[in-house]
Formats: structure tokens, sequence, C-alpha cells
């Protein structure tokens, strides 16, 4: 159950579906209009079935959102490139193109699926859909993951991201030439004003959340620039959106980017979580996992070392 609560003037005589998705941002637009069609969200207790009902200053809505029909997890037989691997705790660096956990269209072809796979007592832990799940990456974005083999060891590295001891360094090759050789970026991130599918900078009284990212120049080529990212916070798309505030959008990003990469067929975009650091959940033993850069994006920086020549 959702419980919120229309707190301001300038927030009164609001369609609910338009306000509920500025306040409701895991749930789609679309969603919320099913969801009040369906008798699921009341107003001052009373159901509400018109996504236009104006609000009013001091209304209280709730959002029943049913539970969602849980998808039937099989294993499935996808390589896995193992980084590190023990009782409790499983790191990998997951290639371009591998959807982390199911979602409609992959259901059967995700790491989940892959996961289960190569360790059959991951069922449950974590959640039905993401069994042993602590942290995710995009689609095509590479690098190292870390997964849990136990409920335990799930808790103990949820509260390290959670607690920013864990840390994340990524790399990407970015469009142009940042002016400074470091900097960060602190700038809220939300759902994207028009277009849910997307992420932007959003402030806080639109349902921005908090969002940090450090980032260096490792080595500029030309109208393209190595850097290497440090994640504070993990929003979604958070370094791709970051980038590409600055101007310097991730090549390769078909969502916040400039198009094709320059003379690669790089299959999304350049990023790569090339480092993972944490404390093992047991023994409190520093661990740093290292994922080799992929194929794609070696080729990628030899090709612009190779025009600078």
């Amino acid at each position: 159950m959702i419980e919120l609560i229309v707190e301001t003037e300038t927030e009164k005589n609001q369609r609910l579906d338009r306000w509920l998705s500025e306040q409701v941002k895991e749930l789609s637009r679309s969603r919320l209009q099913t969801l009040i069609s369906e008798g699921c969200v009341s107003v001052n207790d009373r159901p509400c079935t018109s996504k236009k009902t104006a609000l009013k200053t001091g209304d209280r809505i709730q959002i029943n959102v049913p539970p969602a029909a849980p998808l039937e997890l099989k294993p499935a037989d996808i390589p896995l490139d193992i980084l590190y691997e023990d009782e409790e705790l499983l790191i990998l660096n997951k290639p371009a193109g591998l959807v982390v956990h199911p979602a409609p269209g992959h259901e059967n072809d995700t790491l989940v699926n892959a996961l289960l796979a190569h360790c059959e007592t991951l069922a449950g832990i974590g959640g039905v859909q993401r069994p042993g799940i602590v942290h995710r990456l995009d689609k095509d974005t590479t690098g190292a993951i870390a997964i849990a083999k136990t409920d335990r060891a799930h808790q103990h590295l949820q509260a390290q991201i959670q607690a920013k001891t864990a840390r994340r360094q990524y790399l990407g090759v970015v469009h142009g030439a940042p002016k400074t050789p470091s900097g960060i970026i602190d700038e809220p991130i939300g759902r994207h004003p028009t277009d849910r599918k997307k992420m932007a900078i959003v402030p806080p009284d639109r349902g921005g959340r908090a969002a940090i990212t450090r980032w260096q120049v490792r080595e500029r080529l030309g109208n393209y620039t190595l850097v290497e990212f440090d994640l504070e916070t993990g929003r979604t798309h958070q370094i791709r959106v970051h980038s590409a505030s600055l101007g310097h959008p991730i090549v390769g990003d078909p969502v916040y980017g400039r198009g094709k990469s320059p003379g690669v067929n790089l299959p999304g975009q350049a990023l790569h979580a090339w480092k993972l650091t944490l404390r093992h959940p047991i023994s409190e033993e520093a661990i740093e996992a290292i994922a080799p850069l992929p194929e794609a994006m070696t080729t990628l920086l030899e090709v612009l070392r190779q025009r600078l020549r």
C-alpha cells in the first residue's frame, strides 16, 4: 500500500494520474492509469476510477498495488565469466547485451537464469524475481557485478552498497574533451518528465533523488576522452545521465548519446564496470575484482589512439 498526501497549493487541481506519475517514480504513468481504472486507487478512502479527477490540498491518496504474477524462473545454460567465487559470494564480468533480471521480453535469457543453472541454491535469495542480485548493470554496460549466494551475504553486501563502503569504479569513453582533469557531479536524478523510459536531472521537489558521481580523465584522445567514474550513489543510468549533463555523453549510448561510435561497431554504450571493491560478507577480508575491458571497447580505444599518430 502506497499512501500520499497533496500537501501544497501548487499541487491542487492537478489531474490524479499526472500528479501520481510525479510522485511515484517506480510506476509508469500508463501503469498508474491502469490501477486507477481497476479501482486500486482511493482518494480520501473512496475508490476513484477516473484518471482526470482534480485533486485538492489535503487529499489523501492510497494506491493498492497488486503483487506481480511471479515469473517461472528457469535455469539457462549461459556462459559466465567468473572473477571470484566461494560459498558466499560470486563476482562476474557481465557481457554487453545480457539483461540482469527477468522482465517482459526477457523471461529466460537473463543473468538470473544463468545463475540458477550455475548455482541451484540461489532460488529465493533476495526475492523471487532477482535471486542473489545485490546491484545491477544496464543491459549494455559491461563489467563486474556481485552476486550473493546466501541470505546473510545478500544482507551484508546490500548494507555495504547503502553505506557506500563498497566501491564501484567504471571506465567510459565520452564525446569531447572535458576542460578540467577531474570533477564531481552532484545532480539529482529522476524519471524524465515526458519520456518515462528515460532518466534525467530532476530537482528534488519534482522527485529527483540525490546522485553523486566523481570523475577523472584517464586519457585524452582528440575529440574523445577515456574517463574513470567513481559512484557514490547508484541511481538508474546515473553515469550516462551525469556524463550527458556535462555535454560529454558516453560514446555509443543509444538513449543519451550522439548516435554511432567512431568507426567501431559497439554493442551499446562504451561504459565498463572495471573494478569492484568490497569486504567479504563473512571474513570481512577486502576483495578487489578487476574486470578486463571487453573486446569492442579495447578496439574503440585502439582506433582512437591510431587517429592521433
